[in-house]
């Protein structure tokens, strides 16, 4: 009886997943990752390709190495077993053993280690590079300055765009189907030409975070206070996606990487659209601005940079992201407010990539929210700016 109860548990179980499994059906992600794929990434550059030349000559190396060790452990076993009377040597030491098995795994060794080493000094290599990009990890964005070569000037964020409700919060199932590019897509791609070295300067802001990007063989940590590069040369045009590669805090799943690769010309238009865009939303600083007109912008500003943490109701998340309602350093005076944003304090990054307006338009947006009614309730970026300046 108790076993037809466990089996009716079964079946009822197996026709839940049945009926479920439509749900979870995805396809191949462009520039990321593959149904069912078992392989690297496709490689699409120099030192990719040798990656995974690599990866499967030691692969090799290894299979060809177990195969002839348990051939030979088998093979001694069976042909000398003690069934067909076979008498076990009774010799001690052998020099020409000892001499083949330290000297064999030394040339294996030095096989592998010779290429790989060659592959290791070409990542390092990051000399006369057509473009430098200075990436900025953060919780839990990318920030990217084009700092040399076509492009030159240009700086944006990169967030993850993936919806919310395709993701769900803790205690809140998603109540959106999930896209091919579920947590690999952003709202800004890196852009880069073909065929061009580009070369990455990599720091943070707040804890150590990697950029990754498989199909260009590239992992670099990102480390606060320290500033590390790599480069990449992609050989074909299209999309590659990657994520953070090291475990940065809660929301360290939500940090991919987009990058864009473009044909010359097409490079060259998208700088000439940026740097148009950047040009009509440049804010002039010293000009003074409404309180609705700073709570306006700064809520857009606040849903794209700050309700992750501390929520759009401003509660936070207890334990982990404190409350913006009613928070003492929000009624109070607005210096500190707009040193925290600047520098940041523990878990809070510093917002220094954002404009001045945008900084002001963000603490006039937290001190006039929800239950706040701050005395000093409006910010100009004018003060953003004196206080950047100090």
């Amino acid at each position: 009886m108790k076993l037809a109860k466990r089996l009716q548990a079964l079946m009822l179980g197996i026709g839940v997943w049945l009926a479920a499994a439509p749900s979870w059906a995805v396809g191949n992600s462009e520039g990321g990752p593959a149904v069912n794929q078992l392989n690297l990434a496709a490689p699409v550059t120099k030192i990719a390709e040798d990656i995974h030349w690599m990866h499967w000559m030691v692969m090799g190396v290894c299979l060809f190495i177990f195969v002839a060790v348990f051939g030979v452990m088998f093979y001694s076993i069976f042909k000398h077993r003690k069934s067909v009377g076979h008498k076990p040597a009774t010799f001690h030491e052998s020099t020409a053993v000892e001499i083949a098995w330290t000297v064999v795994p030394f040339l294996i060794v030095i096989g592998m280690a010779l290429p790989a080493t060659k592959i290791v000094v070409a990542m390092k290599d990051t000399s006369n590079p057509d473009l430098t990009i200075k990436v900025t990890g953060m919780q839990w964005k990318w920030g990217y300055e084009y700092l040399k070569g076509e492009g030159q000037g240009i700086s944006f964020l990169s967030a993850l765009s993936t919806p919310r409700e395709q993701i769900g919060a803790p205690g809140m199932l998603p109540t959106a189907a999930r896209g091919d590019n579920y947590l690999i897509e952003v709202d800004n791609e890196l852009v880069v030409p073909v065929k061009k070295k580009v070369r990455l300067v990599l720091t943070a802001n707040d804890v150590i975070h990697a950029w990754m990007i498989p199909a260009f063989g590239v992992k670099q940590d990102a480390i606060p206070g320290f500033v590390r590069d790599t480069w990449f040369k992609a050989e074909k045009t299209g999309v590659y996606r990657g994520q953070c590669a090291e475990l940065c805090g809660k929301e360290h799943a939500f940090m991919p990487i987009v990058v864009r690769v473009l044909s010359e010309k097409d490079y060259s238009d998208w700088v000439a659209k940026k740097q148009k865009e950047m040009k009509a939303k440049a804010d002039d600083p010293s000009k003074v601005w409404t309180v609705d007109e700073l709570k306006q912008r700064g809520e857009q500003v606040y849903a794209q940079n700050c309700a992750a943490c501390h929520q759009a109701n401003g509660k936070g998340a207890p334990g982990a992201f404190p409350a913006l309602d009613g928070s003492p350093m929000v009624v109070g005076g607005k210096d500190a407010q707009i040193k925290m944003v600047l520098e940041g304090k523990g878990a809070m990054p510093a917002w220094k990539a954002l404009s001045d307006t945008e900084l002001a338009a963000v603490i006039t947006y937290t001190r006039n929210s929800w239950s706040n009614k701050a005395e000093q309730n409006i910010v100009q970026p004018a003060e953003v700016l004196a206080a950047r300046n100090k």
